[in-house]
């Protein structure tokens, strides 16, 4: 080939994958981006027969052969892994042919398998836009992904602050609401335990609401102390809370439970130079007491529970039975939530 070293070095800017080979089939130059792709086996001196295996047209098996395609795209990959697929085109020069060859479709698989980038292609070759454009792409859901993840998490967010006290930090009403409808479809056994702190009010009106606050904060981290993972504690009211335990409906352990609630919110709560002291009146139902619970009727079975351990003196719990109903009708509730708050509840607070 005359000139053959200007000639290697022009092709290797514009086709930086081009082979060189003699009549012989015998590699004489790779262009740099070929060799790349094996950069641990240079190529030069190998038949190219050996190093690529043609796959269409089929009947090509010799130097012979190869040249007879010459102007035919040319189906190849490599005999040896990673066997990356290969586009080409022969042209018959003096002494053997130059083929040029492309990743053609694989340019993706080729790119991510040999890190090969913008400059290991022709300035002019299509493929340098084409790597632009799935570049834009990648950064494209790259910023997608990241925004997703964003509005995932300020959903996630805004829905854990719908569904929390902010307070306390405890499930709010709404998700009270929401955990006990599921309990209901699923029909599995539960407790429901309604509890009202007594004597609050008087800490609000002597000591303020900051106190008050204090308070409230102060019995969320008992009740959930005394609770399971698996339970709920709700704030549903200024001092109300409901309790949901999921399948235990025992009433030795349930009065436990409930007896070591108010025993705990007994000890007087430091808040400044003063104590408060307060105490709770609880009210329980249980699912498995009920042909068909409804959401309504537990929460006023409960309610009812509840004003009768205020009539016994409040500091107590009472389960709910049948026989409380009918009570109801001719009794009227004691002073309970939001009543008004006499000086014996005033003396509690020291």
């Amino acid at each position: 080939m005359e000139n053959y070293h200007e000639i290697t070095n022009v092709l290797d800017v514009i086709c930086p994958m081009h082979v060189i080979v003699n009549d012989s089939g015998h590699i004489l130059h790779v262009g740099p981006t070929l060799q790349k792709l094996r950069p641990d086996s240079p190529l030069a001196d190998h038949r190219f027969l050996e190093l690529f295996e043609l796959y269409r047209p089929r009947t090509v098996t010799s130097m012979k052969g190869l040249l007879s395609a010459a102007g035919t795209k040319l189906h190849l990959r490599f005999r040896d892994a990673p066997r990356t697929s290969l586009k080409g085109i022969l042209v018959p020069v003096k002494g053997g042919a130059i083929l040029n060859l492309s990743f053609g479709i694989s340019i993706l698989d080729g790119v991510r398998d040999y890190a090969l980038t913008s400059a290991d292609f022709a300035a002019t070759d299509l493929t340098i836009e084409m790597l632009y454009l799935v570049e834009a792409k990648s950064a494209a859901m790259e910023a997608s992904r990241k925004l997703n993840l964003r509005l995932q998490g300020a959903m996630i967010a805004a829905e854990e602050q719908a569904f929390t006290d902010t307070l306390t930090g405890l499930k709010n009403r709404r998700a009270m609401d929401h955990i006990l409808d599921r309990f209901l479809e699923t029909g599995q056994d539960f407790t429901l335990m309604h509890l009202d702190l007594d004597f609050f009010k008087a800490v609000n009106d002597t000591l303020g609401h900051a106190a008050g606050d204090l308070v409230l904060q102060k019995v969320a981290r008992i009740m959930v102390n005394e609770t399971r993972d698996e339970d709920t504690v709700a704030r549903v009211g200024g001092d109300e809370f409901v309790l949901l335990f999921s399948c235990l409906v025992d009433h030795e352990k349930l009065e436990t439970i409930a007896e070591r609630i108010i025993r705990k919110l007994e000890v007087p709560i430091p808040y400044e130079d003063e104590f408060c002291k307060i105490s709770a009146s609880i009210g329980t139902v249980l699912s498995p007491d009920y042909d068909t619970p409804s959401a309504d009727q537990m929460m006023a079975d409960a309610d009812l529970a509840l004003y009768a351990s205020k009539h016994k003196g409040r500091a107590c719990h009472t389960f709910f039975d049948q026989s409380l109903r009918s009570r109801a009708e001719i009794q009227a509730p004691p002073t309970g939530r939001g009543e008004s708050k006499t000086d014996s509840e005033q003396r509690f607070i020291q």
